[in-house]
């Protein structure tokens, strides 16, 4: 099969890639020649992603580690950061996709705790990661940060207020990155 594009020698840390959109971004980026990393809170399950990618690929193209991490903890991803450059080199790629909404109604009924949680942990770890990475990036004047992000950043939702907020905010996180680390060659979508 040729490749949609060549990430041969390139790593890629993906959050939230044990399953969903995450596990599909790893298992691409692993055909297109990419060592990713596959991370979410439980080892056990990104251990089964890892073994797959790594099976299907027989080492013909990229492969997968594992290291869990829990994002709401910023030391948890300082952990994953360095770790990740312990056992792979560098971070040529960022793929912030984990996320989270503990609350599903109005928002008027939305206690305080579910909204600073969707808060910190869709936006502020995003934010913290980003900014672990990019002064590798800004050294070698190449990288890329991929921020997931959902059509609820631009709708309003009558049960999805405060995850929609938090996907709004992700869309100016990445304008904002993309203006400051643009002229560097850094791409931030």
């Amino acid at each position: 099969m040729q490749g949609l594009f060549d990430l041969t020698g390139k790593t890629a840390l993906i959050t939230g890639s044990s399953k969903g959109i995450g596990r599909a971004i790893a298992h691409e980026m692993a055909r297109q020649g990419a060592q990713v990393v596959i991370s979410s809170r439980k080892a056990d399950i990104c251990q089964a992603v890892a073994d797959e990618i790594n099976a299907e690929l027989e080492k013909a193209a990229g492969g997968a580690v594992v290291i869990p991490a829990n994002i709401s903890h910023k030391e948890e991803l300082e952990r994953l950061v360095d770790e990740t450059r312990s056992q792979l080199g560098r971070i040529d790629i960022l793929v912030c996709n984990a996320a989270v909404n503990p609350y599903y109604g109005p928002m008027k009924d939305m206690p305080d705790s579910a909204f600073e949680k969707i808060l910190g942990v869709n936006i502020q770890s995003n934010h913290w990661l980003a900014h672990m990475v990019l002064p590798e990036m800004v050294e070698r004047r190449d990288g890329s940060i991929i921020i997931v992000s959902s059509v609820g950043g631009l709708r309003g939702s009558a049960v999805l207020g405060g995850y929609c907020i938090s996907k709004a905010a992700d869309l100016q996180l990445v304008r904002n990155l993309a203006v400051e680390y643009g002229p560097q060659n850094i791409r931030i979508n």
